[in-house]
């Protein structure tokens, strides 16, 4: 007993030893500042002896540091209202008006400061205080554990899980990532986590195992994540695709198509998803079943408290120190992406897309601002023994379609993931149960310039001439469809149609082309029913022509009423998909299962009257996409069908030996199956499960 009281004593003095450190340093800061900028006082107009002026300093910092801790988080509470992006943005602005409210708590009335300096003032002490707590816990190991497990107690108290047994899960999605962008990371000693997890080193031995697996033709999030998650993407066809029984276009990243995709696959697959069993969803299009959500797209436009999809920015943003470190790298963020594009810009590289306007903005949030706010949550989750944590880093596909999936930049933020993945493992090293860290990514990329750029005009152009219709001199460029913009927006409560996209046409015979990656759709919205190749031949003739005999297009797939469904492509190629595994003809190039992929599309019940997948050169992996993006994904053809599962070695085997890992749908149940065999019974089978069982 006596030694535990010595220890406890030990910890207070530590606790104390520790607070009186960072209020020492913060004072120092106050002073050295005060010296620096002529509007940041702390004397009085006929000035003070050096001792008064450092008692300032300190009553000064002292209260800061008080404010910051007790009405910081009540202040983020009250501006719950305020959009969670704006929020970010005006954390300078609230922390200046705590440094002028502590100031003017000083008896001495000697302190005082202009509110710009009192911005500039306030960020730095709070970067200095949490940069010097951080220094001193980082060699106490149990005050880093008391610090995780009181973090963990909050949660715990909020949230009440059920008793954590057995193994935790974590699945980590790094979106966009294909699988040799990995391999080519951890060769480059740019992702040392994943090299150590993968061959071991400092005498352990390697604890995962790398998979390919195969995207479905449409290689997207939204098609990847859906069927990951909900364990079915049936009928979706594409990133955006227009539905003519209902006259809309849906599009996966829309907060209104997301919860209606989600309430599709549920029904389809019979059961709410993959985190059913005590689980959290965290940055993702969906929910999969999971109780806690946050920042997830497909509960954006509800109003509950415990659901909106908001929440997990404001709990990030009630820690000052959190805040502030998020803003000051957003802001570095916003610079290194001008300098590389001007970089880029003075270089002529080529391909290159426009980088300009909002851009730096969005992909300093996706980098920053959603990469910290969603390992933060993770971590949150882990601590508090949740069963099952599914969340997605968008960092590096936003910078890969842009800067091109092998850039330096894109190299970078993976470097940056990478560090990401150290926290979150230090973290399970102190969680209340052990977890298993499964990585994966939804699709890869592909490189190649756009359709437009080599070409002069856009695929709504080269449709409008086939069909004989007027075609603009100069072609407009397509919005990128990066699945970013979408997080954004919901931050800035935007509304969720896509400003600047005109999806009818001016007269309801006109086709609707709509671009996903390098998969364009062409549909005709006054026909109630997918029109067969026939119906559009008697009604443009040189429509398909014009389209499959084009070097930019790879191949199209077309309902017939002879064949059921036909493959078209260059100098009169017509396969019908019966006979694609004997005859691939348009589809040789572009790799396995490509005949199985088409054919699923095809028996979808909303897709387009048109599908048509760009070129694709094998010899490069290039592909021409159909928006502003050098790094695409949506079709097939090269990397951006190829991703990863990256699995602890203590979990089975995804597939057997000579199997291949193909579609979301699979990747579903392999993850289902690792769920069960961590967690027992409490992770429900599914039906294809129950009849296999059987």
């Amino acid at each position: 007993m006596r030694g535990v009281g010595a220890g406890r004593w030990r910890r207070i003095a530590s606790q104390v030893g520790r607070s009186v450190a960072v209020w020492a340093v913060s004072t120092v800061t106050m002073l050295v500042l005060a010296g620096i900028l002529p509007e940041f006082q702390l004397q009085s107009a006929d000035g003070d002896s050096a001792t008064t002026i450092a008692v300032t300093a300190a009553l000064g910092a002292g209260a800061f540091g008080l404010l910051s801790a007790l009405v910081w988080p009540l202040l983020v509470r009250l501006l719950l209202l305020v959009p969670a992006l704006v929020l970010g943005l005006l954390v300078f602005f609230l922390n200046g008006a705590l440094l002028l409210v502590a100031l003017g708590l000083n008896p001495g009335e000697r302190g005082a400061a202009a509110p710009e300096t009192a911005v500039v003032v306030a960020a730095v002490m709070s970067a200095v205080a949490s940069a010097t707590g951080g220094a001193l816990a980082v060699r106490d190991d149990d005050a880093y554990r008391r610090r995780l497990y009181r973090l963990a107690d909050r949660r715990r108290r909020r949230t009440a899980p059920p008793s954590a047994t057995g193994h935790g899960t974590v699945f980590l999605q790094l979106d966009g990532v294909g699988h040799d962008v990995l391999l080519d990371a951890v060769g480059k000693g740019l992702m040392p986590t994943v090299a150590r997890w993968l061959s071991g080193g400092d005498g352990r031995r390697p604890s995962h195992r790398l998979t390919p697996w195969r995207t479905d033709w449409s290689s997207q999030t939204g098609a990847s994540q859906l069927g990951i998650l909900h364990g079915s993407n049936h009928d979706v066809p594409a990133f955006r695709w227009y539905e003519k029984d209902t006259r809309e276009v849906m599009v996966c990243n829309r907060p209104t198509s997301a919860a209606e995709l989600q309430r599709r696959a549920v029904r389809h697959a019979g059961h709410d998803g993959l985190l059913t069993a005590d689980g959290a969803s965290r940055g993702n299009l969906f929910g999969g079943g999971a109780d806690e959500q946050a920042l997830v797209l497909s509960i954006a436009t509800r109003r509950r408290k415990e659901t909106r999809s908001r929440a997990g920015y404001f709990a990030y943003f009630s820690d000052p120190a959190n805040a502030v470190r998020t803003a000051l790298s957003f802001v570095a963020e916003v610079g290194r992406e001008i300098v590389q594009s001007t970089r880029a810009r003075l270089r002529k590289q080529r391909p290159r897309v426009s980088r300009g306007g909002l851009y730096p903005f969005i992909r300093a949030f996706a980098t920053v601002v959603e990469r910290d706010v969603v390992v933060a949550a993770v971590m949150g989750d882990m601590l508090a023994g949740r069963t099952a944590v599914y969340a997605d880093l968008v960092a590096y596909d936003e910078v890969a379609h842009h800067s091109g999936p092998a850039s330096r930049d894109a190299e970078q933020v993976l470097a940056r993931l990478d560090r990401s993945l150290v926290l979150i493992e230090k973290v399970a090293e102190h969680a209340p149960r052990p977890y298993r860290i499964v990585l994966l990514s939804d699709h890869g990329q592909s490189p190649g310039e756009t359709f437009r750029a080599r070409y002069g005009l856009t695929l709504g152009d080269l449709v409008r001439a086939g069909c004989g219709l007027p075609v603009p001199r100069r072609a407009r460029r397509t919005r990128s469809g990066a699945e970013a913009r979408a997080a954004v927006r919901a931050a800035l409560r935007i509304p969720v149609e896509e400003a600047g996209e005109q999806y009818r046409p001016s007269r309801r015979s006109e086709p609707i082309v709509l671009a996903s990656g390098n998969l364009g759709l062409v549909s005709f919205p006054d026909v109630p029913h997918r029109m067969t190749k026939e119906e559009i031949d008697a009604r443009h003739p040189a429509l398909l022509p014009t389209l499959a005999n084009h070097p930019g297009i790879g191949f199209l797939l077309v309902r017939s009423e002879t064949h059921g469904g036909v493959v078209l492509g260059a100098f009169g190629a017509e396969i019908p998909l019966a006979e694609l595994d004997d005859k691939a003809g348009p589809l040789a190039g572009f790799g396995p299962g490509a005949a199985d992929a088409v054919r699923r599309t095809h028996s979808f019940p909303h897709t387009a009257d048109i599908m048509v997948n760009s070129f694709h050169d094998p010899s490069d992996g290039e592909v021409l996409a159909f928006e502003e993006q050098i790094g695409s994904h949506g079709g097939l053809g090269g990397a951006q069908a190829k991703a990863f599962l990256l699995s602890p070695l203590a979990l089975s085997a995804p597939v057997a030996d000579g199997e291949d890992l193909a579609g979301a749908e699979h990747v579903h149940r392999v993850l289902r199956r690792w769920l069960r065999e961590s967690h027992g019974p409490q992770v429900p089978l599914t039906h294809a499960q129950e009849e296999n069982a059987a």
